[in-house]
C-alpha cells in the first residue's frame, strides 16, 4: 500500500482505461484523485443524467458510487489474479441538483481478504453533500 501514492497517475490512467466503452463514459464519468485509502471521480450534472423533473437522477448517482468504489477496490487486490464484484449498495440522496459538477469520494471502512466495505460521499462545487453511498465489494478470484 506504500506505494499506492507514488502510482497516483498510473492508479488514475488504469481507472481511465477501465471506463472505455463503458456506463462510466456513457456517464462522462473521470478519475481525478487517488490516494492509499481513497479515489475520487467527477461527474457533470445536465440532461443524459437527469430525471424527468430536471434534476440528477438518483440511479446515476448510485451509478457514480458504485463506479468509484469498485475501482476503489481495484487498487487493493491483483487484478490478474483476482477481481471485483459489488454484492450490495445503498444511498441515501440529501440534496438536489440540477447542473454543474458532482465529486465523488471512496474511503475504504473495511479492508478484508473477502470483502470490502466503502463509504462513498457525493458532493457539489461548493462541498454541499448530495448524497451518502455504503458500498460492499466482494473479492473473487480470477478464473
Amino acid at each position: 500500500m506504500s506505494d499506492l501514492a507514488i502510482n497516483k497517475d498510473e492508479i488514475l490512467a488504469q481507472c481511465r482505461r477501465w471506463t472505455a466503452n463503458t456506463l462510466m463514459e456513457t456517464l462522462e464519468i473521470e478519475y481525478i484523485d487517488a490516494g492509499v485509502d481513497f479515489l475520487t471521480a467527477t461527474m457533470p450534472v445536465n440532461p443524459r443524467v437527469h430525471q424527468p423533473m430536471g434534476l440528477l437522477h438518483g440511479g446515476a448517482t448510485v451509478a457514480l458510487a458504485e463506479s468509484v468504489g469498485s475501482a476503489a477496490s481495484l487498487m487493493f487486490i491483483n487484478p490478474e489474479k483476482q477481481e471485483i464484484r459489488g454484492i450490495e449498495i445503498s444511498a441515501n440522496h440529501l440534496r438536489s441538483k440540477r447542473e454543474g459538477l458532482v465529486t465523488a469520494t471512496a474511503r475504504i471502512v473495511h479492508q478484508g481478504r473477502s470483502l470490502h466495505l466503502w463509504e462513498i460521499k457525493i458532493t457539489d462545487e461548493e462541498g454541499r453533500l448530495i448524497s451518502v453511498c455504503k458500498l460492499t465489494n466482494m473479492i473473487l478470484p480470477r478464473k
